[in-house]
C-alpha cells in the first residue's frame, strides 16, 4: 500500500521519508536506554513501586525523558513476569507513563516546530555515531541515545517540510468530518496509525507537524490524539503475548486505562476543547497556536485518566487477577516464572530463575526426598520432635525415585538450563549477574545430583525397615533424623522472618555433617567387630552413609545458594585461598 502510494504520489515521500526517520530514531534511543536499563532505570522502577503515588510519578519521569513508553511498558511486563514488582506498582507505572508520553507533545509543540531543528539534529548524528562505534557498553548506549535523538528531529524537520510541500498539491482539510462524527472517525484513523507505527509520539508528531502545516483541522486533531493514546495498548498486549499471567494482566490494565481514559476524552471531547481554550487564554497562548493548545490538551486528558483511574486500581486489580487466573493445576515441571519476556532484561532473567529453582526446591526436591525416606512432608514442617516422627511412620511408601525425576524434575531442570544459558549467551550483563546465573545453575545440577543420591538410599531404607536386625534399622533411622533435621531448618529458614537463626543452624548442620562421618564410620566398624551385622549390611551402611552426607552437603549448599545471604561459592573460594595459604606456610 506504501509503495502504491509513493508511486502515485510522489509529494508524499517527504513525509514518509520523515516518518522512517523519526522512527529509527526512537528504535535507536530504545536501544540506547536498554544499556542503562540494566542499572538505573531498573533500580527506579523496582525502589518506586511500594506506593501508587511514586509508581505514578516514577512512570511519568522515566517515560518523558527516555521519550518511549513502549521501552517503559516492556521493562515494567518483565518486572511483573519475574515478579520484582506487584501488579498495582507495574499499575501505577504504566498510569504514570500515559503522562509522561505527553512530553513529545510539548516537546515538539515548543520547540520542534518554530525552529531549524535540523541543526540541532546534525551534531547530534555526529557524535551519535561516533559514539556508538566504541567498545564500551556505555558509550554505545550514549551513541545511540544521541543519534536517535538526532534522527528524531531530523525526522520532524523532514515531515514538516515535507507537508510544506503537500499542501501545494493537495489540501487534506477538504477531508475533514465536523461534529462528533468526525471526532468517531479520526479517533478510529489514531488507532489505526498508532497500531502500524507501533508508537504513540510518531504518531503525534505526525499529527503535529500535519496541524503546523494546515493539513488537519484542530477538532480532528484532538480526536486523533485520543486515538493515538488508544493504540499504544496494542505494543503493551504484544509485549504480554510471551509473559505469564503476570505480564498479561499488567497489558490488560494498560488497555483498561487508556480504553477508560479515550471514551471519557471522546465523551467531553468539546467541553475539554473550551476549556484548553479558557486556559490558553489566561496563559497567554494565542488562540491560533493549535499545536501548543494540543500539547496541553493531550496532557489534561492523560491527567483526567489518572485521577479517574486512581480511586478503581483495587478493583481493576481484581478484576484482571479474575479474568487472567492462575492456572492452579499447573505441574510443577511447568514453569511457573519463565518465559520469553523475562529475556529482555538481566535483573529480570536472574529473579525468574531463582524463583523458579525455589519453587522447585521446596516442592519437587522436598516431596521426593521426603517419600523416598518414608517421611511425610507435614510432618517436618510440624513441631514434632524427629524421633517422633520416626516412631509414627511405619508404613513403606514405594516411592518410585525415578519415575519422580523423569516425571516432575527432569523437564523443569532442562527449562531451567535454557533460560541461564540463553540469557548468559545474549545479554549484556555484568559478571556479578553473569555469575548469580551460574550459581543458580549450579543449584539446580546440586539438586539433581540429591535425587540420584537419595535413590540408593531410600531402596535400603525400605528395605531395612522392618528388618530382624535391630542395629540395622537403628542405623538408618538416625540417617532419616539428619535428614528430617535438615530439612525441617531449610523449611524455617524459606519461611521465616528472622532468617540469620536459621542460617546459623545450617552452618552448624554443615560442620556436624563433616564430623559425622569419621563417627559414622566408627559405629559401623564397632558393629562389624561385634558381629552384629553381616558384611553385606556393613557394605550397605558404609556406603549410605556417604550418600547421606552428600544429600546432607547438598540440600544445604543449595539453601545457601537460593536463600543465603551470604555467597557459599565465594566463601568456598575463600577457604581454599587460606587452606593454600597455611599449605605454603
Amino acid at each position: 500500500m506504501l509503495a502504491v502510494v509513493l508511486f502515485l504520489n510522489t509529494n508524499f515521500k517527504t513525509i514518509a521519508a520523515g516518518i522512517a526517520i523519526l522512527l529509527l530514531g526512537m528504535i535507536m534511543l530504545e536501544d540506547g536506554f536498554k544499556v542503562f536499563a540494566k542499572g538505573p532505570l531498573q533500580k527506579i522502577l523496582k525502589k518506586t513501586t511500594d506506593k501508587l503515588y511514586k509508581s505514578i510519578s516514577a512512570g511519568a519521569a522515566v517515560t518523558a525523558l527516555i521519550q518511549s513508553s513502549s521501552l517503559v511498558s516492556a521493562v515494567t511486563i518483565s518486572f511483573v513476569s519475574a515478579g520484582l514488582i506487584t501488579l498495582s506498582g507495574g499499575m501505577g507505572i504504566i498510569f504514570g507513563a500515559n503522562i509522561g508520553t505527553t512530553a513529545t507533545a510539548w516537546l515538539i509543540a515548543s520547540f520542534g516546530l518554530k525552529i531549524n531543528i535540523a541543526i540541532l539534529a546534525m551534531p547530534m548524528l555526529i557524535f551519535g555515531i561516533v559514539f556508538s562505534l566504541q567498545e564500551k557498553a556505555h558509550l554505545k548506549g550514549l551513541g545511540n541515545i544521541l543519534a536517535g535523538l538526532g534522527f528524531f528531529f531530523l525526522g520532524i524537520h523532514y515531515m514538516k517540510e515535507g507537508f510544506d510541500v503537500f499542501k501545494e498539491y493537495i489540501d487534506l482539510t477538504q477531508y475533514a468530518i465536523p461534529g462528533f462524527l468526525g471526532v468517531v472517525v479520526y479517533v478510529g484513523i489514531g488507532i489505526i496509525v498508532t497500531s502500524i507505527l507501533q508508537s504513540s509520539s510518531a504518531t503525534l508528531a505526525l499529527i503535529l507537524t500535519a496541524l503546523a502545516a494546515g493539513q488537519i483541522q484542530y477538532e480532528n486533531a484532538l480526536a486523533l490524539a485520543i486515538g493515538a493514546n488508544i493504540g499504544t495498548t496494542i505494543t503493551a498486549i504484544l509485549g504480554s503475548i510471551s509473559s505469564n499471567v503476570a505480564g498479561k494482566r499488567l497489558a490488560g490494565a494498560h488497555l483498561i486505562f487508556n480504553f477508560v481514559t479515550g471514551t471519557v476524552a471522546l465523551a467531553i471531547i468539546f467541553p475539554l476543547a473550551n476549556f484548553v481554550n479558557y486556559l490558553s487564554i489566561i496563559t497567554g497562548v494565542s488562540s491560533e497556536n493549535f499545536t501548543l493548545k494540543l500539547a496541553i490538551f493531550h496532557t489534561i486528558f492523560n491527567i483526567l485518566g489518572v485521577i479517574i483511574m486512581i480511586p478503581l486500581i483495587k478493583k481493576t486489580e481484581r478484576l484482571l487477577i479474575k479474568f487472567f487466573k492462575e492456572n492452579k493445576q499447573k505441574d510443577i515441571e511447568q514453569p511457573k516464572y519463565l518465559n520469553e519476556s523475562i529475556l529482555k532484561f538481566p535483573s529480570t532473567v536472574v529473579s525468574a530463575l531463582t524463583l523458579e529453582s525455589k519453587y522447585m526446591y521446596e516442592n519437587a526436591i522436598f516431596e521426593i526426598i521426603a517419600h523416598a525416606l518414608n517421611i511425610h512432608r507435614e510432618d517436618i514442617k510440624s513441631d514434632l520432635d524427629p524421633r517422633q516422627i520416626l516412631k509414627k511412620t511405619k508404613e513403606d511408601f514405594k516411592t518410585d525415585v525415578r519415575n519422580l525425576y523423569y516425571s516432575k524434575v527432569k523437564t523443569i531442570y532442562g527449562e531451567i538450563l535454557r533460560y541461564a544459558t540463553t540469557a548468559q549467551s545474549t545479554l549484556k550483563m555484568g559478571k556479578d549477574l553473569n555469575d548469580r546465573i551460574s550459581e543458580i545453575k549450579i543449584a539446580n545440577r546440586k539438586m539433581v545430583e540429591i535425587i540420584k543420591v537419595v535413590l540408593e538410599l531410600g531402596l535400603n531404607v525400605s528395605l531395612y525397615r522392618d528388618s530382624e536386625n535391630i542395629h540395622m534399622v537403628k542405623e538408618y533411622n538416625k540417617f532419616r533424623e539428619k535428614i528430617i533435621r535438615v530439612l525441617r531448618v531449610v523449611y524455617l529458614l524459606r519461611t521465616q522472618v528472622d532468617k540469620e537463626i536459621y542460617d546459623t543452624k545450617l552452618l552448624t548442620l554443615k560442620e556436624k555433617a563433616k564430623d559425622g562421618k569419621y563417627q559414622s564410620t566408627k559405629s559401623i566398624n564397632a558393629l562389624i567387630r561385634a558381629n552384629l551385622i553381616s558384611p553385606q549390611m556393613a557394605s550397605s551402611l558404609v556406603n549410605d552413609k556417604d550418600n547421606l552426607n552428600e544429600i546432607i552437603k547438598n540440600l544445604i549448599e543449595v539453601a545457601e545458594l537460593l536463600y543465603g545471604e551470604k555467597d557459599s561459592l565465594l566463601e568456598t573460594a575463600e577457604h581454599k585461598v587460606e587452606h593454600k595459604i597455611t599449605m605454603e606456610n
